[in-house]
């Protein structure tokens, strides 16, 4: 009896990342496939993931943050959509340690609040044609819940804007961890 394996076409890794602490230098040096695979875990842009890899070798981190910042300004709005797509929802995975800086792992213990945070991402959704994403990194349901009660008053240029501006900061950090600290890893 065969058994067909079945891939989601649509993988929502939550911030978990296969490449991780690979240190600049092995980045620099991998091969262009590779690389652009590295970088697509970080970005979820092809396009972004593979004229990030074309701009190898990259001197030091903020080199590459930088290049990373400025080709996600320069994508097409259609280029963010995508990006978009790929955004988990906030609280899909409670209180994961691997995905602690990601909106997919928010929780609040109280219901009422999630329930509310879930209530005003498809507000804002429904406001704007696309879900809501935030780097959360340290913050809490109730500031999370603030910054969308926030950004729905924003126009929709204002708030591609404020978007752009926080995939960046999701996309310094999963590159942060790809790469490990400036200077590598000390192996002893």
């Amino acid at each position: 009896m065969s058994r067909v394996a079945r891939v989601p076409a649509s993988f929502d890794h939550c911030g978990v990342l296969l490449h991780q602490g690979i240190g600049l230098d092995a980045f620099n040096e991998m091969p262009a496939q590779k690389a652009v695979h590295a970088l697509y875990e970080c970005c979820n842009s092809v396009t972004l993931a593979r004229d990030l890899a074309r701009g190898r070798p990259y001197a030091d981190h903020d080199q590459l943050f930088r290049h990373a910042d400025a080709l996600l300004f320069a994508l097409s709005e259609q280029s963010v959509d995508l990006i978009l797509e790929t955004c988990p929802q906030i609280g899909a995975r409670p209180r994961s340690a691997k995905s602690r800086a990601e909106q997919c792992a928010l929780w609040d213990e109280r219901t009422e609040v999630m329930a509310n945070l879930s209530a005003a991402a498809q507000r804002y959704a429904d406001r704007f044609g696309f879900g809501f994403v935030m780097f959360v990194d340290g913050l809490g349901a109730d500031d999370v819940l603030t910054a969308i009660s926030d950004r729905l008053h924003h126009d929709v240029e204002t708030e591609r804007k404020v978007l752009r501006n926080e995939l960046a900061k999701i996309n310094r950090t999963r590159l942060e961890r790809m790469l490990g600290p400036e200077g590598g890893y000390r192996n002893w």
